[in-house]
């Protein structure tokens, strides 16, 4: 039955197959605020509790890491890193994820690979209280090449109106708080591929680096950091966020200083991780070009007024005063 489908590219019955491996998968995230079964056209989230709700949301993708992790045959982590860089970006408006909905595209369908990539953005969502309530397998034979894939995510979250963290808030003399990354996040991997030549070279993967302590692929598949759970305590403390991805630390940044101020950053106040050391040095790149591609050790910067930095700090292991915002 449907030979002609599959011989076309479209394999009915592996569709059949993965979405009931999604089915465990998928309701190990949802809470009582999930009222809508699997299955159905649509997923329905009750929002209860709030007097005044905004709503926040953001779509991405994981770009051109799904190269790196494809070479290595890693997929749980490209799951984990669309749902936690979906998740930053609605945490820095202060709003809590509510839920997340995939979109998977695939040449051929295969079954173990979506089954791990789901699974992988399950356990993100369950870490941050988000329910993965929905989402769509296409295959779409011909337009990928063969064994190509591509994962996009759509998150919502919530914040109270006399909550939300915005530049308006923003004044002269307050503090930037830092918050360290975890390596690359998400962004910068076509970068990476060229200075390593990994397209060619995928091998070079498993090469340890005295300076990394581990292999290349080790440190590129690194899932992107989620910061609900961590920064989830302070939000009450800090007037905005900006979450440091593509564009680097400075383009980033100034998405939420207000116009009229600017940042005066204390690059002396940390080093950067060993991997970004590494690529400037291989691949013989600029300085102001690695600033502009990758985060350089910071995943997200706080902003908040100096009297509450020592309960910031307090509370986020691992931050450090960055700098402070001052006039233009």
């Amino acid at each position: 039955m449907h030979d002609l489908y599959k011989q076309s590219g479209v394999d009915l019955d592996k569709a059949r197959e993965v979405k009931k491996k999604y089915e465990t998968i998928v309701k190990s995230t949802f809470n009582e605020n999930t009222i809508s079964p699997l299955g159905l056209f649509g997923g329905f989230y009750e929002l209860k509790d709030y007097k005044n709700p905004i709503i926040v949301s953001s779509t991405d993708g994981v770009g051109t890491k799904m190269v790196v992790s494809s070479f290595l045959e890693k997929h749980f982590n490209l799951g984990q890193d669309i749902v936690n860089h979906c998740i930053n970006d609605v945490l820095t408006s202060g709003a809590k994820p509510l839920f997340f909905l995939d979109y998977i595209a695939v040449d051929t369908l295969v079954v173990e690979q979506a089954e791990s990539l789901v699974a992988g953005m399950a356990e993100s969502c369950r870490d941050s209280g988000c329910v993965l309530i929905g989402g769509e397998t296409a295959q779409l034979s011909g337009v990928y090449q063969k064994g190509q894939f591509d994962i996009a995510g759509f998150l919502v979250g919530v914040v109270e109106k006399e909550l939300l963290l915005e530049p308006t808030k923003v004044k002269k003399d307050d503090i930037l708080i830092a918050v360290p990354s975890n390596g690359l996040h998400t962004n910068g991997y076509s970068l990476v591929r060229k200075v390593f030549d990994i397209d060619t070279n995928p091998g070079i993967l498993n090469t340890i680096y005295d300076e990394l302590g581990t292999t290349l692929g080790d440190v590129l598949s690194i899932p992107h950091r989620s910061y609900y759970p961590l920064l989830e305590s302070v939000l009450s403390d800090i007037v905005a966020m900006a979450h440091i991805t593509g564009g680097g630390l400075i383009e980033n940044l100034m998405r939420v200083i207000p116009p009229g101020l600017s940042v005066k950053i204390n690059y002396d106040s940390w080093k950067p991780e060993p991997i970004f050391n590494l690529i400037q040095s291989i691949g013989n790149v600029q300085k102001e070009e690695m600033w502009s591609v990758f985060n350089m050790g910071v995943g997200m910067v706080l902003i908040t007024e100096e009297a509450k930095v020592s309960n910031v700090l307090n509370l986020i292991n691992g931050s450090w005063i960055l700098g402070k915002v001052i006039d233009e």
